[in-house]
């Protein structure tokens, strides 16, 4: 199982653009197969992405999916600082 944490701080007069698009993101993904878990919490103006993927190959796939390819080159302008991605590993 890989582990996939990712923040999204959005521009205050953004917020509801971000989390409309990160809810369209979700929806998308949710129906990809290797996707174990793909969840969206929130506070304030971040938005954090909580995601388990069965496999590498499967996380190769979802990386170049149209709707994360389209989200991407979309967000960068409506958040308030880079997205922060952390692949990582359970240690206990």
């Amino acid at each position: 199982m890989i582990s996939i944490t990712a923040l999204f701080k959005s521009k205050p007069e953004h917020k509801a653009q971000v989390q409309e698009m990160l809810n369209h993101l979700v929806t998308e993904t949710r129906k990809e197969t290797a996707c174990a878990r793909y969840d969206l919490h929130a506070t304030e103006d971040v938005f954090i992405l909580w995601e388990e993927w069965k496999d590498q190959p499967g996380l190769d796939i979802h990386n170049n999916q149209p709707h994360l390819v389209d989200f991407i080159t979309k967000i960068k302008d409506l958040v308030a600082e880079p997205v922060q991605v952390y692949k990582t590993a359970q240690i206990l």
